[in-house]
């Protein structure tokens, strides 16, 4: 099967996770290409500056300076980074100069021929043109327990509202924002982990529920679960407040 995956040239998450997806893909399977877009935390894109103080008037001094070290180090001495996973696994990197459902954009993805595409924190919301593309539509992974929890940061909000859960789902995209019928889902215990942890590892698990689902789609042998509009929830980016009640309830950031 051929794979097209779109996401973001993250330093934090996504590298090591992605290297392990497509080191632990089938001999049937190959990603053909990737689309890497800027790193956007807050679903839309901003320059590092606007971004540096939006998190910092958010989050406070302490996870400012945390995550900034963190970036460094990650970025410029260990190297790491989604492009640079990619080339170093030599998977073409698709450069788009437009929106991802521009027709120009689609044109470009459409010389390869992908059979499916891999959504893994990308950060534009796909039209129909885009996820009809491929042979088999376009898999999405939410790190939420989907129909609950779509939308932004489900990590944060999980733990900022006592969940003793967290689920991971992988499912086909449609037209609405986390909506579509869902293919894989798992759930795992938050317990006392920290926000950073739990990133890491539903990242992780993520990777494995995206290959079982390749997989379901490669037979065609599976049944959807319900991913209802009625029971659904929806969260979008933090504000300062919700920070502060995160840290009352005793969770932490790292």
């Amino acid at each position: 099967m051929r794979l097209v995956i779109i996401t973001q040239n993250d330093s934090f998450f996504i590298p090591e996770s992605l290297d392990y997806l497509i080191q632990n893909l089938k001999k049937e399977d190959e990603v053909v290409a990737a689309i890497v877009s800027d790193v956007s935390p807050f679903g839309k894109k901003e320059i590092l500056f606007a971004k540096a103080l939006k998190t910092f008037k958010i989050f406070g001094l302490k996870f400012f300076l945390f995550y900034s070290l963190k970036f460094i180090i990650h970025k410029y001495i260990l190297r790491r980074s989604v492009i640079g996973t990619l080339y170093k696994r030599k998977i073409k990197i698709i450069e788009l100069t437009s929106s991802i459902n521009s027709e120009e954009s689609l044109e470009l993805i459409r010389k390869f021929n992908p059979d499916l595409l891999l959504s893994i924190a990308s950060n534009e919301i796909f039209k129909e043109q885009l996820f009809n593309l491929a042979k088999f539509g376009c898999l999405n992974l939410h790190t939420g327990m989907l129909p609950e929890y779509r939308g932004l940061m489900p990590s944060f909000w999980a733990m900022k509202n006592n969940e003793k859960y967290i689920g991971v789902s992988v499912f086909m995209v449609d037209e609405g924002i986390d909506s579509g019928p869902i293919l894989v889902q798992t759930k795992l215990e938050i317990g006392n982990l920290t926000q950073d942890a739990l990133i890491k590892l539903t990242k992780k698990i993520g990777m494995n529920c995206i290959l079982e689902a390749i997989e379901l789609i490669r037979t065609q042998e599976y049944e959807v679960i319900e991913n209802s509009d009625g029971a659904s929830s929806y969260y979008s980016f933090p504000k300062k407040v919700d920070v502060v009640q995160f840290r009352k309830s005793g969770k932490k950031f790292f």
